[in-house]
């Protein structure tokens, strides 16, 4: 694995990403592009336009040209990795590939992205069917929208875009934010374990629908504790907590403590708290002192779903 792929996921459909056009879709929809979860696949299963594919797929060009998608990041940011899988696409995948990526600010309409200054970033490369492809990005640039480019036609199950939430936090001025949010570009950049599912998945955007959308740890068996160290979107004062246990219902902590981090020192914003299975708890904060990193201890182990730290920037 690629170490880009620790990084958020920037256009993925439950992060806000949205596939805004595309050249065509003729045999499945471009909407597949950003899906959660690994694609699927029911052989013989035919529709009106033939197999059905958890993916998008084009038609069969006549003509000189290439296909494209572009998707709009539901988080901006720095793009470290691109991912195209052509997973069970094995005799309609296409031969090559390429990637762009756009920076437009506002609310652009599908017509001013595509005239808008296109960078390469992937640049065209060969693709095998029914295979995860991975490439490595090089460009230190804000990015808004992305483009997929195949050549000639063909379908692709998923499109990845990792990287480093870089959002305008401007909007934010005389108000408060979710320091902890990975859209306000929180980070978890320290974890003790992430058996079952990822530790970032606990500052995404949304509410968790099941358990494998929050972060679950192995059952501990030696007398520690597990833990999370959050990169706050910047230097603030956290002034309210959430942590949510929803869809815990018998892997839930018993406890958790918080504890604010800026460089060697340590102060204790919420002391070791008891903790109930399925719940949504929210904690007043008394502490006032700005901190950077916000440690999370969970006892002695088990899943939380979300964890919202809101405060103000300093």
């Amino acid at each position: 694995m690629s170490p880009f792929h620790r990084l958020p996921d920037l256009a993925l459909r439950s992060h806000g990403g949205s596939v805004t056009a595309a050249s065509d879709e003729s045999f499945a929809e471009k909407e597949s592009l950003i899906r959660p979860g690994r694609p699927g696949f029911r052989p013989e299963t035919f529709g009106n336009k033939g197999q059905v594919y958890d993916g998008w797929e084009t038609r069969r060009r006549r003509e000189p040209g290439h296909d494209w998608a572009v998707v709009r990041l539901g988080m901006p940011g720095v793009i470290r990795g691109v991912v195209i899988d052509t997973a069970w696409f094995k005799g309609n995948y296409p031969t090559h590939a390429s990637v762009e990526a756009a920076a437009l600010e506002g609310h652009p309409s599908p017509a001013e992205v595509l005239a808008a200054p296109w960078t390469e970033i992937v640049p065209l490369s060969p693709l095998k069917g029914d295979a995860e492809h991975a490439f490595e990005v090089f460009d230190e640039g804000r990015y808004t929208h992305v483009r997929l480019n195949i050549h000639p036609d063909g379908g692709v199950a998923r499109l990845r875009v990792h990287g480093e939430v870089r959002p305008d936090l401007s909007v934010h001025d005389g108000l408060g934010l979710d320091l902890a949010a990975l859209a306000n570009g929180g980070l978890v950049t320290a974890c003790s374990d992430e058996f079952y599912s990822a530790p970032n998945n606990v500052i995404a955007p949304g509410l968790a629908r099941h358990q494998a959308e929050g972060w679950e740890t192995a059952r501990r068996r030696d007398g520690g504790n597990d833990w999370l160290v959050i990169r706050l979107a910047g230097r603030g004062v956290v002034r309210l907590a959430e942590i949510d246990t929803t869809n815990l219902l018998f892997n839930s902590p018993g406890a958790v403590a918080l504890t604010g981090v800026e460089g060697e020192r340590e102060v204790e914003l919420l002391p070791r708290t008891r903790l109930q299975p399925d719940t949504p708890h929210r904690f007043r904060l008394a502490v006032r002192e700005p901190v950077t990193h916000v440690r999370v201890d969970i006892y002695p182990d088990g899943g939380l779903a979300r964890v919202r730290l809101h405060g103000h920037l300093t």
